[in-house]
């Protein structure tokens, strides 16, 4: 059986930064492993996507063809949608290929399963969440498919979605992604802000952060795999494609604690003169594993405390106070390291108060990575509500969205009377950073 792996566009316009698709590069492991024929198209790095598109379907015929969608909208405070392109993406393979089947599945697709199937008629099937085990087994039984995690099928008028898997065993059945079935090289050169290499060191996220979809995807439980393992990997990658720099792509890098340390030590161990970045977790930062980090070849802290103020963090759910982000900003600017910080703004809860700690907040970070100039930058962004947490639980009772709001489309928490405070916030981090940089005093 011939297989077709497709990411669809994840970008809403032409952009340096491209992402390499560790997801569906890991699932072409599992199902070439089953013995299926299995080739890979990202669209992304196609000068003409579509084009590209018609030319795979057309060359390779395949007879099943799976498309991942991993963001339904650029976020970043942007209005635009991605669910258009993947939409023609879907009926541009059911056009040309009428006979094939069509399964749907990523991260964005796992929000929005029954819609998203309601809507597209065209896809036979979904997969919600994990599928190293439900893909291969789906391809197994496709015109009568048995209980198999994460499935969703359609019923008359229904889509009936099972709940996904959420206890792939990380340390013992994970494989290497095939990245010979999609060359890194053109990933390579692109990007100057995260590393376009992936490296999937766990999956799980044990914290309740409120506007956040991760431990319904995953699970709270961290499932680690194993540091010799996880240096086996970029080792093979440095030797086999000369890539040498990562980008760790768990929701928190740092998380248990011990798990980084141990897989810098093996990096030190080999001697393997690497860089690579990732997003921490504040209270899991000391001056020692800080120190580690930097010798083992880290060269980016990314931070998302996400809350301005203690009030702020509370209403996220962070399990964070002030004093935890400080000293966190403290340890690192003492580094050669550069930093990131992404914050939330226009929290439920928002005063005239908060505003003027959060605002004391940015101030003091500047201050603090002053003496080395190690602040690389502050993203500031709105809350994009999501299906499923507890933020759009608030928004519904706030009376910010309704039962008939459309979440699939971008939706943001910024109600009046703080709707433009992120400019004003934007423009005082703009001064210091820039005036950082050029010693404008």
């Amino acid at each position: 059986m011939r297989v077709l792996l497709i990411q669809a566009l994840s970008m809403d316009e032409a952009s340096a930064e491209r992402v390499y698709p560790i997801g569906i590069v890991s699932l072409a492991a599992h199902v070439e492993h089953k013995g299926y024929q299995v080739e890979l198209l990202d669209m992304n790095v196609e000068t003409d996507p579509f084009g590209s598109l018609k030319e795979k379907l057309l060359s390779l015929k395949p007879e099943v063809v799976a498309v991942s969608l991993r963001n339904i909208d650029p976020l970043a405070n942007k209005t635009s949608s991605l669910i258009p392109r993947f939409i023609v993406t879907v009926r541009m393979a059911a056009r040309l290929l009428p006979k094939a089947w069509i399964i749907a599945g990523g991260t964005g697709f796992s929000l929005f399963p029954e819609r998203l199937m309601l809507e597209i008629p065209e896809i036979h099937y979904g997969i919600i969440g994990e599928a190293e085990i439900s893909f291969p087994a789906l391809l197994a039984s496709l015109e009568k498919p048995s209980s198999i995690k994460g499935l969703c099928v359609r019923k008359g008028n229904r889509v009936i979605a099972a709940p996904p898997s959420m206890e792939f065993d990380m340390k013992n059945d994970y494989l290497h992604p095939s990245r010979k079935l999609l060359d890194p090289a053109p990933y390579l050169k692109a990007n100057s802000y995260v590393p376009a290499i992936g490296i999937e060191t766990k999956r799980g996220c044990p914290y309740n952060c409120s506007y956040c979809v991760y431990p319904n995807l995953q699970g709270k439980k961290l499932r680690c795999r194993t540091p010799e393992g996880i240096v086996d990997e970029i080792e093979f990658l440095t030797k086999e494609f000369a890539i040498h720099r990562f980008h760790f792509n768990d929701p928190i890098v740092n998380a248990p604690l011990g798990h980084l340390e141990q897989i810098c030590e093996e990096l030190l161990h080999r001697n393997l003169q690497i860089k690579w970045g990732g997003f921490f977790r504040e209270d899991n930062i000391n001056k020692e594993n800080v120190s580690l980090f930097e010798r083992a070849g880290c060269e980016c802290f990314a931070f998302s405390p996400d809350g301005l103020c203690q009030e702020a963090l509370d209403t996220l759910r962070k399990n964070l106070t002030e004093e935890d982000i400080l000293k966190a900003a403290e340890h690192v600017s003492k580094s050669d390291v550069v930093s990131i910080y992404h914050f939330m703004v226009n929290v439920p809860g928002e005063t005239d108060g908060t505003v003027k700690k959060g605002i004391r907040l940015l101030e003091r970070i500047y201050d603090i990575h002053a003496l080395k100039k190690n602040l690389g930058t502050i993203i500031l962004n709105n809350i994009r509500i999501l299906p499923g947490t507890p933020m759009e639980t608030i928004a519904l009772e706030q009376g910010v969205i309704d039962n008939d709001t459309d979440l699939l489309y971008p939706t943001y928490y910024n109600p009046k009377p703080f709707d433009k405070l992120r400019y004003k916030l934007e423009t005082l981090h703009l001064c210091r950073n820039i005036f950082m940089w050029q010693e404008v005093r």
